[in-house]
């Protein structure tokens, strides 16, 4: 997939992921049926309109663009388009990695082998100095540190690795210190590490928004370890969507009388990495010498059909099929292939169906990629 190529399509990125109701799985979709931003953007309400919109669907005004392009020129933020060099390699593998990150820092820390650490905001004395002492272990032996600038265990880590290099990735604007405790260690990252989002500057996080965030923290990561999480737990995320990206998952035993032990115990029963020192991790992920990635992998081509599985787009929707995968859509989400199952349809035409019903708000697209139809409104 080749990236934009000039600053008009730059912008015309941004607008068309800032536009209502696309997001990244919805983005390449329409990049790979219409080839440009600048023609899925036009043929946007058109779209929504066969999805079932009754009103005209809010396509992200240039102004709206505009401003944020200067409030990242105001705070030193700069954006990285998927299919680039400066585009983290492992997180173009995920299912929806994001079109678009806004980074405050450097990112090349990214193109070094990663591990993702994350627990607890509520962690024990504990639990934060093996955070702290396990990351700075980590960041000693070449590799780099990332997490979600949470208080308890996200903060730890950073703080192990912020002299040798670390990740932060935020579920609001990069803009945005959250929560406002972490305020000079966001400063700090952003002067000798690096934040990323693919939130828009200026958003504030949601609850939505962490479970995202907690998808890209798998994403940038070999392997990904769980210091501390009570049984129903934001780590827990990550974990899973660690394990579907194929990639390692750890968790550092408990007492089964400390709540905050529950999650990782769960993992482990699950067959998690025990991992009881950094070097558990380490050498279980790989060799501490393994090789740098040179540099940033170019991203897969979406675009390109002899790349495809099977999912070609057609060039006309059937009449039939957006209310056959309508039909199909409950409030469950599940998984495309079985919602492909399910309609009987090809593979191309169910996902296109989907883009259109997505834009006309008939169904949402959970951070696992799993769908389900929209919720009514209250």
């Amino acid at each position: 997939m080749k990236p934009p190529a000039s600053h008009a399509e730059e912008f015309d990125w941004l607008r068309l992921i800032r536009s209502e109701n696309v997001g990244p799985e919805t983005f390449h979709t329409l990049m790979r049926r219409f080839g440009t931003a600048a023609a899925a953007l036009a043929a946007l309400p058109d779209l929504a309109a066969a999805g079932g919109l009754r009103r005209p669907i809010a396509v992200a005004e240039p102004a709206l663009i505009e401003r944020e392009m200067a409030a990242a020129n105001r705070t030193g933020a700069h954006f990285v388009y998927f299919g680039g060099r400066a585009y983290p390699a492992l997180l173009a593998e995920i299912d929806g990695p994001p079109p678009v990150i806004a980074v405050l820092g450097d990112l090349s820390l990214a193109a070094r082998p990663t591990i993702g650490v994350v627990g607890s905001r509520q962690a024990s004395a504990a639990g934060r100095t093996i955070a702290r002492t396990w990351s700075a272990e980590f960041g000693r032996e070449g590799w780099t540190v990332a997490s979600g600038l949470a208080l308890g265990i996200d903060a730890e880590a950073h703080r192990g690795a912020l002299p040798t290099g670390t990740v932060a990735v935020v579920a609001g604007g990069v803009d945005k210190p959250r929560p406002e405790a972490n305020a000079d260690l966001h400063a700090a990252i952003a002067e000798d590490g690096a934040i990323l989002s693919e939130m828009p500057l200026g958003v504030e996080p949601t609850a939505r928004l962490f479970v995202r965030r907690n998808r890209l923290i798998a994403g940038l990561s070999r392997g990904v370890l769980v210091v501390e999480a009570a049984a129903r737990s934001g780590s827990l995320h990550t974990a899973n969507f660690a394990a579907a990206a194929g990639r390692d998952v750890f968790a550092v035993p408990g007492s089964p009388l400390d709540p905050r032990a529950a999650g990782c115990l769960a993992l482990l029963k699950d067959g998690a990495g025990l991992a009881t020192t950094a070097r558990d991790v380490m050498d279980a992920i790989g060799t501490t010498d393994a090789p740098m990635l040179p540099g940033f992998a170019e991203a897969p081509d979406i675009f390109d059909d002899a790349a495809d599985t099977g999912a070609r787009l057609p060039q006309e929707m059937p009449a039939d099929a957006i209310t056959t995968v309508a039909t199909a859509l409950s409030l469950t989400a599940v998984p495309l292939d079985m919602l492909i199952r399910a309609t009987g349809l090809p593979a191309g035409l169910v996902t296109a169906a989907l883009v259109e019903l997505e834009l006309g708000g008939q169904a949402e697209r959970e951070p696992d990629g799993t769908i389900r139809a929209a919720l009514p409104l209250t």
